[in-house]
């Protein structure tokens, strides 16, 4: 992780990220996400969103995302994002998000640049043409939550990583016609943890959408259910306890869990499990993984929705006063003001 301290500016370098209430967040979106940003609260002046118009981009049940909402909140929450520290809203409460990604579809996005993304492919297989035009566009929105606030870092999995760089152009091309109206942010990704794979498949990320939840552990799972997962996740064969990703996957992913949460590096646990089996090893990460829960959970359930309300409710008065000022700025630019 790259980082500023405070102290070696007057002004901190502001990070924006954000992740979608759809799904059930797990431990591979905190290792490779969330914990990171906690750490990043030391450095930089951040803005972490809920952004729930991404999760529209396929259909949600109204309920179940009003639901998720709060639940996401509550997880920034437990995992350490300080609301005194940074600034925590709702996307969709923020109308400047969507007035400033218009702007950017007519100034600054190609068609071409639309069709070279890959997760739309991924996505959408052989059913484009029946995709929501949201789920096309929805990389134009993204540069608009991370160019509104003047962000210079966006902490990213690999998967995103070609969105930034999308957001980069957009910049490049609004500020060459119209003047230096937008930073140009830079992706950051983390180097350990990054993508955490599937339990039951290496070769998958670890996703909260899985139809089949036993490929991942959600962060809610009840810890018992967490260790029965643990126990059934995929071995590599042999019986080293190594780290190899080529010709071990499963068992590098399963080494990278156990690292970031039992706070431990990888080399030592090579070390501390030499001579032994797989059998000893999960029994341990098992362990590992249900403290972990325990204690998360214990501070999510100590967080009420009406506490989360009035988090969201602040969150979106301090980017509303951010998002405002420079969709202004913007909109002048262009000539409507």
């Amino acid at each position: 992780m790259i980082k500023q301290k405070k102290s070696e500016s007057s002004i901190a370098k502001i990070i924006f990220s954000g992740i979608q209430p759809s799904g059930n967040l797990n431990i591979g979106n905190y290792i490779g996400a969330i914990s990171q940003w906690v750490e990043m609260q030391k450095d930089y002046d951040c803005i972490f969103s809920i952004v729930d118009y991404h999760a529209i981009t396929v259909k949600q049940n109204p309920e179940i995302l009003r639901k998720r909402i709060i639940e996401v909140t509550k997880i920034y929450l437990a995992a350490g994002i300080d609301p005194q520290k940074s600034i925590i809203f709702q996307q969709s409460t923020v109308p400047a998000h969507t007035e400033l990604a218009w702007i950017l579809n007519c100034y600054g996005t190609h068609i071409a640049d639309l069709n070279k993304m890959t997760q739309f492919k991924d996505k959408t297989g052989d059913n484009k043409e029946s995709a929501s035009v949201g789920l096309y566009d929805y990389p134009v929105l993204m540069a608009s939550d991370i160019l509104l606030y003047g962000t210079d870092v966006v902490p990213v999995g690999e998967d995103q990583k070609q969105h930034v760089e999308l957001t980069r152009d957009i910049a490049r091309r609004f500020n060459g016609e119209f003047g230096p109206a937008f930073k140009v942010p830079t992706a950051v990704v983390r180097k350990e943890g990054a993508r955490i794979m599937s339990l039951l498949d290496p070769t998958k990320k670890m996703s909260k959408s899985d139809d089949n939840q036993n490929n991942c552990i959600s962060l809610l799972d009840s810890p018992e259910n967490a260790r029965k997962k643990i126990m059934r996740a995929v071995t590599d064969s042999g019986s080293d306890v190594v780290y190899d990703v080529e010709n071990k996957p499963a068992l590098a992913n399963l080494l990278t869990i156990y690292a970031q949460l039992g706070i431990r590096q990888v080399n030592r646990l090579e070390r501390d499990y030499a001579g032994k089996g797989y059998g000893d090893f999960k029994k341990d990460l098992a362990d590992v993984v249900v403290k972990f829960l325990e204690n998360f959970q214990a501070k999510y359930n100590a967080i009420s929705d009406d506490e989360v309300l009035e988090i969201l409710e602040s969150g979106r008065q301090r980017a509303e006063n951010i998002a405002s000022k420079k969709l202004e700025e913007v909109r002048k630019l262009i000539g409507v003001r």
